[in-house]
């Protein structure tokens, strides 16, 4: 059985890496010979400890993903988010490869919300609001950064010391935007991009204060009762995710209409058809369209980025 620490996955994985095999990932979620398996949820004997399981094969491979959220770690001096990744043996069912991927989580998560962005954001796009300032909140910038030309990227966030490190932080990963805090309403008025990054369980802001034309990203629903995002919005915008199924029941879109129809953003990568084509897969079809981008997490994800990681580390030798 191989292992890589996660000192060894942080320091193989960036942002290229991420976006390849999320990309990657994502069609294959609508290929053929594809299952992706329901998340199991769990906690630790103290509730506020939680986990969950993500699981997933195609014809290629099969494995899973646990990832965990633990609160009190920083108090220890460790984060909350941990993940492990398992790829199998399908020969004889063993685990072929064990990969810690605390860092690599933040960067597979990123990376989907930046392959759905590059085919439904507006090419344009520069101004990104993003709702939370956290680790996960920094990597989600400098994802969306790398495919749009985000020049001003504003921070709704109740710490007002993590919103002063930010623009720093996002330096350090490579993008060079203007940083700055702004109150709920004034950043979604202004933005081209909203990306949120919160554990929240009621809307972060009002429906009226999204421009048309304005592409949403929602990464922080994955259990029931988590939203982020205004129903009223979600009745009139495009709405497009990793798994609908999912989507449904953990995701963002647990808070959609019934009636609405959910697409695989996967089915929009494999047409080929983003920004500005027409087609049943297509992406972006109106330029004062809002498009929505619930990012639930599938197992997939975490499978492709571990074989591009060993790819890597093989690579090197």
């Amino acid at each position: 059985m191989r292992f890589i620490s996660e000192e060894e996955s942080a320091a193989l994985v960036d942002h290229a890496l991420a976006f390849e095999a999320a990309r990657e990932a994502l069609i294959a979620a609508v290929a053929p010979g594809t299952t992706l398996f329901p998340a199991v949820l769990g906690h630790g004997s103290e509730p506020t400890n939680r986990f969950s399981i993500k699981s997933g094969s195609t014809t290629a491979y099969a494995g899973l993903k646990v990832g965990s959220f633990w609160p009190g770690n920083p108090d220890r001096g460790l984060p909350r988010h941990n993940s492990v990744i398992l790829l199998f043996d399908q020969d004889v069912g063993r685990v072929d490869t064990v990969i810690e991927a605390g860092r690599v989580n933040a960067y597979r998560t990123a990376a989907a919300d930046a392959v759905a962005a590059s085919v439904l954001a507006r090419p344009d796009s520069a101004v990104l609001a993003v709702f939370g300032a956290g680790n996960q909140a920094e990597f989600e910038c400098a994802a969306l950064a790398r495919v749009l030309p985000i020049r001003e990227v504003l921070v709704v966030a109740r710490d007002g010391d993590k919103v002063a490190g930010f623009g720093e932080r996002l330096r350090r990963q490579g993008a060079e935007v203007a940083v700055r805090a702004a109150s709920a309403e004034e950043a979604c008025r202004a933005a081209d991009v909203i990306v949120t990054a919160t554990p929240a369980k009621a809307p972060l802001f009002e429906a009226a204060w999204v421009r048309p034309g304005t592409h949403v990203a929602a990464m922080g629903a994955d259990a029931k009762g988590k939203q982020e995002l205004p129903p009223a919005m979600l009745e009139r915008a495009a709405l497009f995710c990793d798994l609908p199924e999912q989507s449904r029941t953990i995701g963002e879109f647990q808070h959609a209409p019934a009636t609405a129809e959910l697409r695989a953003i996967g089915a929009v990568l494999g047409s080929g058809q983003g920004s500005g084509e027409g087609g049943r897969n297509a992406g972006r079809t109106d330029p004062e369209a809002i498009t929505v981008f619930d990012s639930s997490g599938i197992a997939l994800q975490d499978l492709t980025i571990a074989r591009a990681i060993l790819a890597k580390a093989d690579g090197r030798g």
